[in-house]
């Protein structure tokens, strides 16, 4: 005669008060976690945009930098670099300032 095996039945645990307030406890500290990633994850994003901005403006200033390489020196540029960075007029020109 075979003998016959027997399933073993479900155990079934018991959880104390104690063990459910510690899970209630984690779970809320997950969270507050969650959610303070979450804000730490838009500053990065709007952070992101703005150097993207910035990365997109240097590339249009390197740009114009290149062109005018390219086109060489002028006079039309040395005037120009001449009036703006050293104040230079041309024979007949007046500045006139507006003080307060």
């Amino acid at each position: 005669m075979a003998k016959q095996r027997k399933t073993p039945k479900a155990v079934k645990l018991r959880t104390g008060l104690l063990t459910k307030l510690l899970i209630v406890i984690l779970l809320a500290a997950l969270v507050c976690e969650v959610y303070a990633l979450r804000e730490k994850v838009s500053a990065a994003e709007a952070e992101k945009e703005q150097v993207a901005a910035e990365v997109e403006s240097r590339k249009q200033e390197n740009d114009a930098l290149a062109a005018d390489i390219e086109e060489g020196c002028t006079p039309e540029k040395m005037q120009e670099i001449a009036r703006r960075e050293l104040g230079l007029l041309l024979p007949g020109e007046y500045v006139f300032e507006v003080g307060s």
